[in-house]
């Protein structure tokens, strides 16, 4: 009996860890690639280089590196796009010329790409790293790695994007975006509230310290 309690309460136990922290096993899982085909998204995936750059590793940092990404999240933000629910004009149009298969063909693609890892701002990464694994209790700012993971590869289950070694004036932009209320597409408003309560300063601190995650 106390075996079989075992083998019933140990896969909860697991479910429920990685739910809260977005395990590298998780984002790497087969069910993140959201039903699409890598091998066809490749050739579909060809008119995001300009923008994105080769293998989703953009050398823009005002564009975002899609590689690694979790299928579940860029199946999720190409539709808000296509949808009108994240505007950005140069993505609309995008992404309203792709179907269903298209779009999950080239999330899958993303998600098996590496991606390349930057640096962080060595006068911010102390503050970013504080504000990433512990928030700001004092101002009621949640910790980043509750969804993100403790290295920023996020939760695919969940949706939440993998992080880690995005641009730091991406991140700081779209945080920016999500504060001001200009960007809503997130689940349960968990992002427009917690940027509501962040500095300019935190923010540019939490972006670098992003970049550097690895």
């Amino acid at each position: 009996m106390n075996n079989l309690r075992r083998m019933i309460a140990a896969p909860a136990i697991a479910g429920v860890l990685g739910t809260l922290l977005g395990t590298a096993f998780l984002a790497a899982a087969p069910a993140a690639q959201a039903g699409g085909s890598a091998e066809a998204g490749q050739t579909k995936a060809l008119v995001c280089t300009a923008c994105h750059g080769p293998n989703g590793n953009s050398v823009n940092p005002e564009w975002p590196s899609l590689a690694g990404q979790n299928a579940t999240y860029l199946v999720r933000t190409l539709n808000a796009f296509k949808s009108g629910e994240r505007s950005n004009p140069l993505m609309t149009a995008q992404a309203m010329a792709l179907t269903d298969e298209d779009i999950a063909d080239i999330a899958a693609y993303y998600a098996t790409q590496t991606p390349q890892h930057g640096t962080a701002n060595p006068d911010l990464s102390a503050d970013g790293e504080r504000l990433y694994r512990g928030g700001n209790k004092e101002t009621g700012i949640s910790a980043c790695i509750a969804c993100h993971g403790p290295t920023g590869r996020g939760n695919a289950p969940a949706g939440y994007p993998a992080l880690a070694g995005q641009h730091a004036p991406y991140s700081a932009a779209q945080l920016k975006a999500y504060r001001s209320g200009q960007r809503s597409s997130d689940l349960n408003q968990m992002m427009r509230n917690t940027t509501a309560r962040l500095t300019d300063a935190e923010i540019d601190a939490v972006a670098s310290f992003i970049q550097g995650l690895r």
